[in-house]
């Protein structure tokens, strides 16, 4: 008996071995190296969903962009809504409150913009004759400005002047409707946002199957509202203070409604090189239509310049370099693609939309330590 259990157990080792050695010898495909066309085939896939996704974007502007701007504010008030949870209050309230709050300061902001801005709008033609004729003796002190106006009648320039303005007028007039119902769309989906987040949350952690996959959405959800919520309120510090010192920068240039000058300087902050070009060229405009000295006409514009400059090169960095360090060539691409997409409202979302993709692909190559259980 013991012998047929010995014979037996050789048996099976000598058929295991073979078993091996026949695995061991058999010939398994390996991979080919991918060819110039497979790369080839690869890029042009990725370059058509790039293509196709990019129409569908701008196709879509008037629904995507006001839910888009809906999620990033969301995530700011979702933030601090988390903060007054330990107050007592709880998250979604707290959300759905400071979505009261912040609808109800941007009623009050546009409320205070739009009896000056009508103003201005009614007497544009005369504005815009007037810096033409303040503009002028100063250009033709060049002689290549000489050359280029000889012969030119200024008057026609100016009734084209006018005349484009009107259209232009038309123009914003326009567009009051669609920005109006996308404005409606924001509120909307911003109170629904806040008020669904923790589900959201909930339902989007659930879809993973595994533990890991489960602690890796967290992670990723945690860091992309930090970096949002980081970004937004060290910068809205920052664009306050420029805001007020613009609003005495206008006062001491002697412009009138200095502190509309300092909330239209920290509002334009948050849209790239749109809102400072804009800033500036409105208060040169400003300055020459209140000064006759052209020193003194180009003071405010100049030391707005020069104080946004500041601001953006050097304080800017020193506060935010050290958490949110992107590559300024991608900023400025991602800038100049979303401006192209969604105009003034795509330049400010492209700072935070950059900010959201740094962080996923921060946190989806860079794996956590494994952890050790204590004891």
């Amino acid at each position: 008996m013991g012998a047929a259990l010995t014979g037996s157990g050789a048996f099976r080792k000598r058929k295991l071995a073979e078993l091996e050695a026949q695995v061991e010898a058999a010939d398994i495909p390996e991979t080919s190296p991918k060819t110039g066309l497979d790369l080839i085939v690869a890029w042009s896939i990725v370059g058509t969903f790039v293509i196709f996704a990019s129409a569908v974007i701008y196709l879509m502007e008037s629904i995507l962009m006001p839910v888009t701007l809906a999620i990033v504010i969301g995530m700011v008030l979702g933030l601090a809504a988390d903060r007054l949870a330990h107050l007592g209050l709880p998250p979604a309230l707290g959300g759905l409150l400071l979505a009261v709050i912040f609808v109800v300061g941007l009623f009050f902001l546009i409320n205070a913009l739009v009896e000056p801005l009508t103003s201005v709008a009614g007497q544009a033609p005369g504005i815009l004759e007037r810096a033409i004729e303040r503009v002028l003796p100063y250009i033709q002190r060049f002689e290549w400005a000489k050359v280029v106006i000889a012969g030119t009648d200024e008057k026609a320039v100016t009734d084209v002047a006018i005349q484009n303005a009107g259209t232009m007028l038309g123009l914003v007039a326009a567009g009051v409707t669609p920005a109006f119902i996308q404005t409606l769309i924001f509120m909307a989906a911003l109170g629904l946002f806040l008020v669904g987040r923790g589900h959201l949350r909930k339902t989007i952690i659930l879809a993973f199957a595994t533990r890991d996959r489960r602690l890796a959405a967290i992670r990723i959800m945690n860091a992309t509202e930090n970096a949002v919520g980081f970004y937004f309120s060290t910068a809205s510090l920052i664009y306050l203070v420029l805001g007020t010192i613009t609003a005495a920068i206008a006062f001491v240039g002697g412009l009138t409604m200095a502190p509309l000058w300092g909330l239209f300087a920290f509002v334009s902050s948050f849209i790239p090189y749109l809102g400072v070009t804009i800033m500036t060229v409105a208060l040169l405009a400003a300055g020459l239509m209140t000064q006759d000295a052209l020193l003194l006409a180009l003071a405010p514009a100049a030391a707005f310049f020069i104080l946004h400059l500041v601001m953006e090169n050097l304080v800017t960095p020193a506060i935010l370099g050290h958490r949110l360090e992107i590559n300024p060539f991608l900023i400025f691409i991602a800038i100049i693609f979303w401006t192209w997409m969604w105009g003034a409202v795509g330049a400010m979302l492209a700072m935070p939309l950059s900010l959201i993709a740094m962080t996923i692909f921060n946190e989806v190559r860079t794996q956590p330590p494994e952890r050790q259980l204590p004891g």
